[in-house]
């Protein structure tokens, strides 16, 4: 994929020094001076001085053919502007949005941003998620209005589902498992996988089932 990360800082630096390692075409788009001779002098031409928010920076670096783009600097509206700029000049497919105050999110959802990234909200969760003895779910993604979130669940031992076959989990209607991580591992799951003891769970889920599923898992 070709994707373009908005914001050379500390999230955009590793964002993109994880893509390209993935083998992905990478651009970083950063505005400030010094940051970018930082940034150039490893990533070299993988990095361009610009401002994300403005036509000419991602005409300069062919967002008209990325497949996304990821705004990830500082300030809640300048990440806003920058994904409306990329969707619809460009057209870009899909624009990812770091949300740095989460009560922005609805807005970001209603403004077309596919999707957000609210380390706030991620890090609530996880205080929250920690007096919960027996489980425990991370949001890691809110798609679209915000109806839809892709989460993490670590597995009761407790949970009936262990040792059972995916296709034979009665799973709410509105949930459906996208990944198992069990230790490295990265399992694609099929009907046939079966889950087993320490394994993390990945799902997407609509909000409104959130607690059946927590029940069944």
């Amino acid at each position: 994929m070709y994707i373009i990360i908005v914001g050379g800082g500390t999230v955009g630096y590793h964002l993109a020094k994880f893509l390209i390692a993935e083998k992905n075409e990478v651009l970083v788009i950063e505005k400030d001076a010094a940051r970018f001779s930082e940034l150039s002098a490893e990533l070299g031409e993988a990095v361009i001085e610009g401002n994300g928010s403005r036509v000419s920076s991602l005409q300069e670096g062919g967002a008209n053919r990325a497949d996304v783009l990821v705004a990830v600097t500082g300030a809640d509206e300048e990440n806003l502007v920058i994904c409306q700029v990329a969707k619809t000049v460009f057209k870009c497919p899909r624009t990812i949005a770091r949300v740095n105050n989460p009560s922005n999110e609805a807005l970001f959802s209603s403004m077309g941003v596919n999707a957000t990234v609210s380390s706030t909200r991620l890090i609530n969760s996880l205080i929250e998620e920690q007096v919960k003895a027996n489980e425990m779910m991370i949001p890691l993604l809110t798609l679209r209005s915000g109806n839809v979130e892709i989460i993490e669940i670590t597995l009761s031992p407790r949970t009936d589902v262990m040792g059972k076959k995916l296709r034979t989990i009665n799973l709410p209607q509105g949930a459906r498992v996208i990944a198992i991580l069990r230790g490295a591992d990265v399992i694609i799951p099929s009907g046939e996988s079966l889950l087993q003891a320490d394994d993390n769970v990945v799902v997407i889920v609509k909000k409104e089932v959130e607690e059946a599923l927590r029940k069944v898992l």
